[in-house]
């Protein structure tokens, strides 16, 4: 039976700092739209947006900001990654990266499992996991001139426990480019099976590469204009109406394959160049994208009152596939995802400008992510079965953009136009992603074979070649075109366990921080117990699966290097969680003036010197 979605209800129970009890009743739309809260003592009163805020707002009382004290974006600036920048474009940026096609894919990819849980995870777990992770690592990487996760588990933890969080940070880099650059270039792809050309996905393609194009140029003019916040405005939304019209007047075809390299090259040329040239002003275009995608969304769902094809909950065991662990690695952006840590500590944090920014930029970015995950999921719950296939869209990108497009007919806006607009802001948000990623990928390679006393003068040739930009740079790309050659659906579900067992280890990390500097980071525990179980059990069941396939004799290449990433991301998460886990039970003594650890930590190191 169909179910009309103005019918459904989303209820909240929350007790505020009294211990009073409330129920947020919130529909989706029609008569009995009921916006209040109700307490126990059964009075009704208007929703109060405030109260909805509490735990972010209690969270940065708890552990303190200083809208005074300087931020790293100043104190460390180089022209480089550390720039700062408004709070509106770190947010584009913030929300960019993290989004990506993430919270289109794996709602959509685990809509298998039926709408409830997928709903449920989404809103619980963006709310109390993946807004408080992203939050404290942000915290955690400002509070720390701007370091990463893997520096700040040195500072921490130990040596050891940095060495071995870089290396599996690059690992799980590679899985992410190797996926988002395959989905990227799918949605690209100009021709279908039967070799006719596909108009739609040709006008992204060329919208997209005159988007970026148009991004270089908007960040000459950022930089050394110094025009007025309107004028650079206007500037960003015509050109971003140029691109539109161009591609959708002169399309571009090629094959999955050209994409594939052509992307690869784009990647490469992204992470290496200063953070203004290309990155700044692309997530500056890409806010603009952001309110018509999710205003464009939020108003086909309630014009459109879309229905549901979908079952509610269809078993634990669906053709093979586990509910537990499956749903919670599948949906990693949209609820809680480790990639998140790296972007919060890694470049946002390197541009905030103000310590209240942060409050915003991460925990914010995280719920309007949440908030892109509920909406693919009502998009892909309002086809019929096979109905999305039928007119030609196969990836999860498409069917996004396709559903949103049949919405916003109802009020009279070109299938075409909405669909290219809807698939170029996707195709963005994965582009952006992409050089995050590869630039942290990067930095991640560079920064293992440093330290914070190294001679880069007195560098032995190899580690001079390891830490070489472009080298390193290569390198990760070129494991990743291995990995893309075989289909983001095969690398998906390797990418969403290490994805969240990256969340376990940013957790551990900023647990062991918060205690270290005399905060409370008990709220952390949680999630972090959980997702670990999540993990280990989801790459456990990987590995096994894999093993199958090498003793069958069926192993390819890129199979063959999924197996050897999962053996060593769970070898690698399990030592460094162990490790945190030590220090946070406070088994592990740190000097955090000298940073002097005990005699466990000192046999680690000499063992692995």
């Amino acid at each position: 039976m169909k179910r009309n979605l103005q019918k459904i209800f989303y209820i909240f129970s929350l007790w505020d700092n009294n211990g009073n009890r409330f129920f947020f009743i919130v529909s989706v739309k029609g008569k009995e739209n009921r916006n209040e809260w109700n307490n126990d003592d059964g009075d009704r009163h208007p929703i109060s947006w405030r109260r909805l805020c509490i735990l972010w707002k209690w969270l940065a009382k708890t552990w303190g900001i200083d809208p005074k004290e300087p931020t790293p974006a100043y104190t460390q600036e180089d022209g480089v990654d550390y720039v700062p920048a408004d709070t509106n474009v770190v947010f584009g940026h913030q929300f960019a990266s993290i989004a990506g096609a993430g919270p289109i894919n794996g709602p959509i990819q685990a809509a298998i499992f039926g709408w409830v849980p997928v709903l449920l995870w989404i809103l619980f777990g963006g709310v109390f996991f993946g807004a408080v992770q992203d939050f404290a690592s942000m915290y955690a990487s400002v509070k720390s001139k701007g370091k990463g996760i893997g520096t700040i588990i040195e500072m921490y933890i130990g040596k050891t426990g940095k060495k071995l969080f870089l290396l599996f940070c690059w690992l799980f880099c590679i899985l992410v480019v190797a996926a988002f650059a395959d989905i990227v270039a799918g949605t690209f792809n100009g021709y279908s099976d039967t070799g006719a050309t596909i108009q739609a996905n040709g006008a992204v393609a060329m919208t997209s590469m005159i988007f970026i194009v148009e991004a270089v140029c908007l960040g000459m003019i950022l930089r050394y204009a110094h025009l007025n916040k309107w004028i650079n405005t206007a500037l960003a939304v015509l050109m971003l109406i140029a691109a539109v019209w161009l591609g959708m007047h002169y399309p571009i075809y090629l094959t999955q394959t050209t994409w594939h390299y052509i992307i690869f090259i784009y990647i490469f040329i992204a992470c290496v160049v200063p953070v203004w040239a290309l990155l700044q002003p692309r997530d500056y275009l890409n806010s603009y994208l952001l309110i018509f995608m999710i205003v464009g969304a939020v108003i086909g769902v309630f014009v459109s009152n879309p229905s549901i094809n979908l079952a509610a909950f269809s078993g634990f065991d669906v053709d093979g596939q586990m509910l537990f662990p499956i749903l919670f690695v599948t949906i990693a952006c949209g609820a809680v995802s480790g990639f998140h840590s790296l972007v919060s500590s890694g470049t946002a944090s390197k541009q905030i400008k103000n310590e209240k920014d942060m409050l915003p930029v991460s925990y914010g970015a995280m719920i309007m992510e949440s908030m892109l995950a509920v909406i693919a999921l009502i998009c892909v719950a309002s086809f019929a079965s096979g109905e999305a296939a039928s007119m030609g869209l196969v990836t999860q990108p498409q069917i996004f953009a396709g559903a949103i497009a049949n919405f916003l007919v109802s009020i009279g806006l070109p299938w075409d136009l909405t669909f290219t607009l809807i698939n170029l802001a996707v195709s963005a948000f994965a582009l952006t992603s992409l050089d995050s990623v590869a630039r942290i990928g990067r930095l991640s390679l560079q920064e293992l074979f440093l330290d914070e006393d190294t001679n880069l003068e007195e560098l032995s040739p190899f580690k001079k070649l390891m830490t070489n930009t472009y080298f390193s740079t290569g390198l990760t790309l070129v494991l990743a075109i291995i990995l893309a050659r075989i289909g983001y659906a095969q690398i998906w579900p390797l990418f969403g366990s290490a994805n969240q067992l990256l969340s376990v280890l940013a957790l551990v990390a900023c647990a062991v921080f918060l205690k270290k500097t005399k905060r409370k980071s008990k709220m952390l525990y949680i999630p972090m117990l959980f997702m670990m179980a999540v993990t280990f059990t989801a790459l456990s069941m990987t590995i096994f699966g894999l093993t199958g396939n090498l003793f069958a004799g069926t192993l390819t290449l890129g199979l063959g290097l999924q197996l050897v990433f999962a053996i060593l991301l769970l070898a690698l998460g399990i030592i460094v969680a162990i490790q945190g886990l030590r220090a946070l039970a406070g088994k592990e003594k740190v000097d955090l003036q000298t940073g002097q650890m005990n005699s466990f930590e000192e046999e680690i190191d000499a063992l692995a010197d």
